[in-house]
Order: structure tokens, then C-alpha cells, then sequence
């Protein structure tokens, strides 16, 4: 394994990775592991880039299509323990774990969970409390 410099300046830093200074207010992953894949979690994913970029919300390049100043990030991530009852969608820092999203799902947990901060009832299976 390399050796690799450890970077003090932050400003150096933020120039590297610019997100390191961006105000980021949520975090959405949506497993397409194996099972999830299997249920329609590619379509999930594609569903949350659609929405988050047409609200302007998602963070990331313009020349993608996202906002050099959104709020949100979106990860594609492999599996996170309920694949079973997928597909499987996490919204950080809120701590909310949705089973059973779809597609059509998606512009209801976008408006009600990240633009108005009420999580989607129906589909939250898990809540991990935030610690102070």
C-alpha cells in the first residue's frame, strides 16, 4: 500500500473535493445489491436522480446534470442487511431505513421526507436515532 501525504489545509482540501464544503443536508443510499436488484432497485436509483436533479436538489456537477449547490447526495451502495424486503433506501442524517420502495415511490419520499422532513410512513421500516 502507497504511502499518501495527509492534507492539513482545508482549502487545499475543499479543492480536491469540493463537497467538503458543500451544505449537504441529507444523504439518500439505495442498495442495487443482488436482491434488491432483483426488485427493481436500479429503477429506485434512477427514480431518486430524476427527481433530486429536477428540484434541483441533487448535489454534483452541472455537466451531470446536478447542482454545483444542492442539498442532497445520492450513493448507489450494495447491500444493508434487509435486502429481503428491498429494495432498500436510507436517508441520513435522519436515520430513516425504507423497505419495499419502487419507483413510484420516489417523488413522495423526495417532497415528503427531504423537502418537508416527514418521513414516508408506509415504507419506513427502521429508524436509527441520531446521537448528541
Amino acid at each position: 500500500m502507497a504511502d499518501v501525504d495527509f492534507i492539513d489545509d482545508r482549502d487545499c482540501l475543499v479543492d480536491l473535493a469540493p463537497i467538503a464544503a458543500a451544505s449537504i443536508q441529507h444523504h439518500v443510499f439505495v442498495c442495487t445489491g443482488k436482491s434488491c436488484s432483483s426488485v427493481g432497485s436500479a429503477e429506485v436509483l434512477d427514480a431518486f436522480g430524476r427527481e433530486l436533479k429536477a428540484r434541483g436538489l441533487q448535489y454534483g456537477k452541472a455537466k451531470k446534470g446536478c447542482n454545483p449547490n444542492g442539498s442532497v447526495v445520492l450513493t448507489e451502495c450494495a447491500s444493508v442487511g434487509f435486502c429481503a424486503i428491498g429494495a432498500a433506501v436510507m436517508v441520513y442524517p435522519d436515520g430513516v431505513w425504507y423497505a419495499q420502495v419502487r419507483a413510484g415511490d420516489v417523488p413522495e419520499i423526495v417532497e415528503e421526507h427531504i423537502v418537508n422532513g416527514r418521513p414516508v410512513e408506509r415504507l419506513a421500516l427502521l429508524r436509527v436515532p441520531a446521537r448528541l
